[in-house]
């Protein structure tokens, strides 16, 4: 194949890939009305092969969000409601002895609900840190150790959680490690007037809307592999170092003060930026990321990455959101 040629099938699938996340979007939109950016930090998340933790109070939707975007991206869903009693076994499955043909007994692997292609943990901060944490291997090498057996997971694998704020009575915070494990934390606010009546309106009528399926798995992971395909300049990726290495505990080129980070994104954060910029880059029709994606993106990918110092918090009046918009200021 020759060069015209090679260019002609790349801008085909690329062609074709805007075409079904336009679809994808707008189908999504139909039943999760106004919140474009939610949808948009959603769908980004998923093109770039991550996870992703959604924060709101109760009642905002999230897990009508997580639900529509299982049935929009076609992927074999199970939903699990954390609970204080939850237990590891109870997400990763368990080995039952039970009694074979010949008389003698044999122990069996019972799958659990992780064993899907997105699983919804709903309310995920309702539960214990040690059931929190029995996700942690699942959600970074898509397998889970149980009965002293790697068992893989179907392909593609997701999280979508959904956590209540931590203010809230009954919740506990989810563990670091587990935390760097999401590449977005999403915020869903409350809606604006225009569009809180229009929820108003759809939800309290003889009919409720379901939106139509317009990816395969297939297809999502080919086009999963089209974002990892995409190029991404250096100028984007120098940006991409700066600002996250600025946000470590004594970063010497830092524009937050001095020891006002407790801790801070590892290299995990600047993977999430670069293959999340290149995502929203696809969702908007163009073949390569820009700066405007990054900054973009910073917010959701390093909010939940980084902590401010009692210090900072207290005496300097600062909080992570600001923070972070210093740290953007790095890219110009």
């Amino acid at each position: 194949m020759n060069d015209v040629s090679a260019s002609a099938a790349a801008t085909m699938d690329f062609d074709r890939a805007g075409e079904m996340l336009s679809s994808a979007r707008a189908a999504i939109g139909e039943v999760f009305l106004g919140q474009t950016q939610v949808v948009d930090e959603v769908m980004a998340t998923l093109l770039a092969g991550g996870h992703g933790l959604i924060v709101g109070v109760p009642g905002l939707g999230k897990t009508l969000l997580v639900e529509t975007v299982a049935d929009v991206f076609g992927l074999f869903t199970r939903r699990v409601q954390f609970t204080p009693d939850l237990m590891p076994a109870d997400i990763l499955g368990s080995e039952v002895l039970e009694e074979v043909g010949d008389g003698s007994r044999a122990f069996r692997f019972v799958e659990g609900p992780v064993f899907c292609q997105l699983l919804m943990a709903d309310e995920i901060n309702r539960a214990s840190p040690r059931t929190q944490s029995a996700l942690l291997q699942a959600m970074q090498e898509r397998k889970v150790a149980v009965g002293g057996l790697n068992r893989p997971l179907p392909q593609p694998f997701h999280v979508l959680a959904t956590q209540n704020p931590i203010e809230q009575e009954g919740a506990y915070p989810l563990p670091e490690a587990q935390l760097d494990r999401f590449l977005m934390e999403i915020r869903i606010d409350f809606p604006d007037a225009e569009t809180e009546r229009a929820i108003l309106d759809k939800t309290t009528g003889t009919g409720l809307s379901h939106a139509p399926t317009a990816f395969s798995d297939t297809e999502l992971m080919e086009v999963q592999a089209l974002v990892r395909a995409m190029p991404i300049g250096e100028t984007v990726v120098d940006g991409i170092l700066r600002m996250v290495r600025s946000a470590r505990p004594g970063a010497d080129d830092s524009p937050l003060p001095v020891n006002a980070v407790s801790w801070g994104p590892g290299p995990r954060a600047s993977q999430a930026l670069s293959l999340a910029a290149r995502a929203r880059a696809l969702l908007d029709g163009r073949l390569a990321p820009s700066t405007d994606d990054v900054v973009a993106l910073a917010p959701a990918i390093l909010r939940h990455r980084m902590a401010l110092t009692y210090t900072a918090e207290i005496e300097d009046g600062l909080d992570i959101d600001t923070a972070i918009q210093k740290l953007i200021g790095l890219l110009g």
